[in-house]
């Protein structure tokens, strides 16, 4: 008789799961890649001045160390300007600095998220209200190794910027009152780009979420 007990409440938990989980399924926006492994199709590669090599190999973007910086841009217009989520992963082979800064779309603005800037340690976003990432509230120090891949996820929505390294929350702001720019070395990475300041790296799985689709 337990076992029986047993057997119809554990089908009765199955029945009230299965469709919750479907509906999470259903919501959870889908990925789309905007690197193949293969081409640099939907990129361009800016000419900032004194870039490095910018080339596909093993499946990865690899970007040659310049003498300031070196990176690829999104070049297609279908970019969102909102509610979106971008993921990638990136390590460093080369060098003291970022490796994998990213610039992106605020609404009607632009934003950088620098991992290991300023001689390596430096994460934030560039610029808040006027002050780069090296000197605002979203300014932290995460020490990052040559050689290790690392995931990043941004998350873009009308009312936050966040950020993620290896799942742990490095970035939390609210919009509300705040001015949102660039600093102008980076004018050639909108409306998407990455880049690396005077440091060699690799860039790989590159993928975006529109939120509410």
């Amino acid at each position: 008789m337990r076992t029986i007990t047993n057997a119809l409440a554990l089908s009765t938990l199955l029945l009230i799961a299965l469709p919750v989980l479907a509906e999470e399924a259903q919501e959870k926006p889908k990925a789309k890649s905007l690197f193949d492994g293969k081409t640099l199709e939907h990129f361009d590669v800016p000419q900032f001045g004194g870039e490095g090599a910018v080339e596909v190999k093993d499946g990865v973007i690899t970007m040659g160390q310049g003498a300031m910086l070196t990176g690829i841009t999104y070049k297609n217009a279908d970019f969102p300007r909102s509610n979106y989520e971008l993921t990638w992963e990136a390590r460093r082979t080369m060098g003291i600095d970022f490796f994998a800064a990213v610039t992106f779309p605020v609404k009607d603005k632009y934003c950088s998220f620098v991992p290991g800037g300023w001689g390596g340690a430096v994460v934030g976003l560039s610029n808040v209200d006027g002050a780069d990432a090296s000197e605002n509230e979203t300014t932290t120090y995460i020490a990052f190794k040559d050689e290790q891949w690392y995931q990043f996820k941004l998350r873009v929505t009308d009312k936050k910027i966040e950020a993620w390294i290896d799942g742990k929350q490095v970035i939390d702001v609210t919009l509300e009152g705040k001015k949102i720019s660039t600093r102008s070395e980076v004018d050639l990475s909108e409306p998407m780009g990455i880049v690396a300041w005077q440091s060699a790296g690799e860039i790989r799985k590159i993928e975006l979420r529109v939120l509410g689709e």
